[in-house]
């Protein structure tokens, strides 16, 4: 197993480096209606800064969307037909050498999890990142959750799988988007709106369960520093919109690379 610091660099090394493979034709929302005022204000003081009006206008509306709008699409459960849980956070386990524990913002998740599963039809499937998952089995006694693990190699190093690691292994754990159906994304409620576009990214039918609220917790002792505080998970969640966007916008304008 890698050690605390190591893990700890690889995590944010490997998210970073992931980020470029969600492009799947998955175009970042409009915001030219969501906030016309502040979306003019931008656009003249970007136009002053960088003296270029025309840039400025391109580039607001994904600044807008980035910084200022962090809810997610909703539907009602009863619409959805499978849960995708992604974790939190987690918490470095006593010996250096372990893979973390799963933490007490994964818990919420868990119990977000079963509130959601109980609101939608019965048979429908639980796809949850190994944090969550532990929970799902330890304290409800779910059996059938398809629990996403992290990738262990042989000699025992692991790769931390970010958030589209996570909705790929999904998707191929399922057989495919077409069997996992309209699908609930329980996370946490400021990575929830990377969540959704991450798992649409991956070709997922994807919503927030429009009953239920999403956890809004942070653990001052997680193993991801990121995840301790608001203010430092915000800026690293729009720092990997943004790397999102890069590579959509990279992809469009130059499709044939």
């Amino acid at each position: 197993m890698v050690d605390r610091r190591r893990f700890l660099a690889r995590s944010i090394v490997l998210t970073a480096a992931a980020m470029p493979a969600v492009i799947h034709a998955q175009k970042v929302p409009s915001s030219s209606d969501s906030d016309p005022e502040l979306l003019s204000s931008m656009r003249t003081r970007l136009a002053r800064e960088l003296d270029d009006p025309a840039l400025a206008a391109t580039l607001a509306p994904s600044i807008l969307n980035v910084g200022f709008e962090w809810t997610s699409p909703m539907r009602p459960a009863a619409d959805l037909r499978a849960v995708i849980a992604y974790s939190f956070g987690n918490r470095l386990a006593a010996d250096p050498k372990a893979q973390p524990e799963p933490g007490p913002v994964n818990e919420v998740l868990a119990d977000t999890v079963v509130r959601v599963h109980k609101l939608l039809p019965s048979g429908s499937r639980i796809y949850a990142q190994w944090e969550i998952a532990h929970f799902l089995t330890a304290k409800y006694g779910f059996k059938d959750v398809v629990s996403i693990e992290p990738v262990i190699a042989a000699d025992g190093t692991v790769t931390y799988l970010s958030t589209d690691g996570v909705a790929e292994a999904a998707v191929k754990r399922a057989g495919g988007t077409a069997a996992i159906g309209p699908v609930a994304v329980v996370g946490h409620r400021d990575h929830a709106k990377r969540c959704v576009l991450t798992s649409r990214g991956r070709g997922m039918d994807a919503w927030v369960a429009k009953e239920v609220s999403l956890p809004v917790e942070y653990d001052a002792e997680s193993g991801q520093p990121w995840t301790r505080r608001r203010d430092l998970y915000l800026l690293h969640d729009m720092a990997a919109q943004m790397m999102m966007l890069r590579a959509a916008k990279i992809a469009e304008a130059y499709p044939k690379g």
